[in-house]
């Protein structure tokens, strides 16, 4: 294990509401670090809905998923959060000096004074084939998040799923002529936007991507590589399907993980709070967005936003616990125009 990182906050999910805590964090002089098991920042925007519209974010007439995203990215530059993604939480322990030592799947820690734990209903991890014995091409030959596909110029890649996802990689990767795409779902129903299926449909008219619909029934390897996939039709006949990279992107599926064993109180596999602080039963510890619950809670984003605030006041009481923490105003403080670098003329 590396040295630990010594922080004053550590922000666990990087969605919405993990993003905007680190900004509100930043507001009160709080530097923050935000560990997220997906690769990318966004969360549940940016797998489940990033093109969709989303029409109740305050002062906003409607925006999508990758759209919020990319602003509460831009708006919490000044604050230069530190981010490790693709990373799990793994344990939590309280420390003699009042800290709490953090280990992370990096083999890195962290001892931090406050904790905001934004995870959503939990970690995001990629649903994955249940082919056995297909695991050891994992990180070689078969992948669950798109980026690695760009080293296999003049390659045959087959990609597996049937959602936005999916889709989007299966134009994407169709556009380069040096690659050779297939599109393989169990059915011929796919669950994307519209514009994207009648994109995918051009593509495979025109012979630029390939629809295998089948189940795979294994696959084939030889001298250690993947060669093949066995698809089985609905005629019930197999035949194998021959690739150099499986690309799978069947979804996401939350899971509470290791957050269920630090003894937190939980209510239906949510962490309570309370409504002054939210935080949980471990002083030091908040939750705030979906991963909460208390009395009359209302799983929206902006009341994550509300959430976030309130948590990021009671943790400056803790990390600032001799300098009374004022309410001050974007609109007039010089304070906090200093901290988000802001200019007058």
């Amino acid at each position: 294990m590396n040295q630990p990182i010594e922080t004053d906050a550590l922000i666990i999910g990087a969605g919405p509401v993990g993003l905007f805590q680190a900004f509100e964090l930043g507001l009160l002089g709080i530097h923050s670090h935000i560990v997220d098991a997906l690769p990318y920042a966004g969360g549940q925007c940016i797998e489940l809905y990033p093109d969709k519209p989303i029409y109740d974010i305050p002062g906003t007439v409607a925006t999508t998923g990758r759209q919020l995203v990319a602003s509460l990215l831009e708006q919490i530059k000044p604050f230069s959060p530190t981010f490790h993604l693709n990373q799990q939480v793994n344990t939590l322990a309280r420390q003699a000096d009042g800290r709490f030592l953090v280990e992370i799947s990096a083999n890195q820690s962290f001892l931090t004074q406050t904790i905001f734990i934004s995870a959503g209903v939990g970690a995001f991890q990629p649903k994955k084939l249940t082919i056995h014995g297909l695991d050891v091409f994992a990180g070689t030959q078969l992948f669950y998040h798109v980026g690695a596909e760009a080293g296999f110029v003049g390659k045959q890649i087959t990609i597996v799923g049937s959602e936005d996802a999916a889709v989007d990689a299966a134009i994407e990767l169709a556009s380069d002529a040096s690659k050779r795409i297939t599109l393989l779902h169990r059915r011929d129903v796919f669950k994307a936007e519209p514009d994207k299926l009648e994109a995918m449909r051009y593509l495979i008219a025109e012979g630029k991507l390939q629809l295998r619909i089948g189940q795979i029934a294994g696959f084939d390897e030889q001298e250690g590589q993947l060669k093949a996939l066995q698809v089985t039709d609905v005629d019930g006949k197999t035949a194998p399907l021959p690739l150099d990279m499986l690309l799978v992107l069947q979804g996401l599926s939350p899971k509470l993980g290791p957050v269920a064993d630090w003894g937190l109180a939980l209510e239906r596999k949510q962490l309570t709070v309370d409504t002054e602080k939210f935080q949980t039963s471990e002083t030091g510890i908040f939750a705030v967005g979906d991963i909460n619950t208390y009395p009359g809670k209302k799983k929206l984003i902006l009341c994550g936003f509300h959430e976030a605030t309130l948590a990021a006041f009671a943790a400056a009481a803790l990390v600032f616990p001799d300098t009374p923490t004022l309410l001050q105003y974007t609109t007039t403080s010089t304070l906090l125009h200093q901290r988000l670098g802001v200019t007058h003329s």
